[in-house]
């Protein structure tokens, strides 16, 4: 008997552990235009994660002035090595590992994102507290999945030179273009430190400001009808012949902008 039953414990106990280390399966909601996928770890926590969602869709309406134009997925990651393991095949980059600022990611298809709950140990820069900051990056994620489903490349793969208008979108349309980036940017020109390439707008510290804020003025001169116009092009030529200018004009116009705004 002791002896089946040690038998018994070797067999079973193998088997209890391999269960242990398998993948939480995704739990499946079907929203309005929208699925969410996420796992038992979130689930006190969904339906909170669902108001900055709904929220977040409505401010990306309402920026536009119209739907997303095709059904879209979220998936909340319970850690950051589902994040990544999801980034490394999507992005085809077996060696990829996320910075810790890194939380969320958005295309045409999908959003990913770090379940918030983890912001605090697994990511820096981001505190799921500050409730208006946690709204505007789901906000800005969203953005890039409205954008995704009009550009030509759905993934931005293929995007040439234009970092600083998909960023940039991004940046302006979901709010985080406060007062503090919008006073850093004038303060940059003013003190003649400002980027001489669209290029280098996503670059440094304040590449968030600088791409939001050229796309700011982009709105102010052309209106935002133009502005969603520019959401189709891959290329930054492109973008510039359809506001009929060269890049030195624009920024040219840009630095008034600021320097005078300020």
């Amino acid at each position: 008997m002791k002896i089946y039953k040690s038998i018994l414990f070797i067999i079973i106990v193998p088997f209890l552990i391999v269960l242990k280390a398998q993948p939480e399966t995704w739990k499946r909601e079907k929203h309005d235009g929208y699925k969410l996928f996420y796992t038992t770890q979130d689930s006190e926590s969904k339906r909170e994660y669902l108001l900055y969602i709904e929220r977040g869709i409505d401010s990306v309406r309402k920026f536009f002035g119209s739907e997303f134009k095709k059904e879209f997925e979220i998936y909340v990651h319970p850690n950051r090595k589902s994040l990544d393991e999801q980034w490394r095949k999507d992005w085809n980059m077996p060696d990829f590992k996320s910075e810790c600022w890194m939380v969320a990611s958005g295309v045409a298809s999908k959003l990913d994102m770090l379940s918030p709950l983890q912001w605090a140990k697994e990511s820096c820069e981001h505190d799921y507290a500050d409730k208006l900051k946690t709204q505007q990056i789901i906000a800005h994620e969203l953005v890039h999945v409205f954008h995704g489903q009009l550009n030509v490349s759905p993934d931005f793969s293929d995007v040439t030179n234009l970092d600083w208008f998909v960023e940039g979108l991004a940046t302006y349309a979901s709010g985080q273009l406060d007062k503090v980036r919008i006073s850093e940017i004038s303060e940059t020109i003013s003190g003649n430190k400002a980027p001489n390439s669209l290029d280098n707008f996503w670059t440094g510290k304040l590449k968030y400001g600088f791409s939001g804020s050229i796309v700011m003025y982009i709105e102010q001169k052309y209106g935002r009808r133009k502005l969603i116009e520019l959401l189709k092009f891959n290329k930054k030529d492109e973008i510039l012949n359809s506001l009929n200018t060269t890049e030195m004009d624009l920024l040219n116009g840009w630095k008034k902008y600021f320097v005078k705004s300020n």
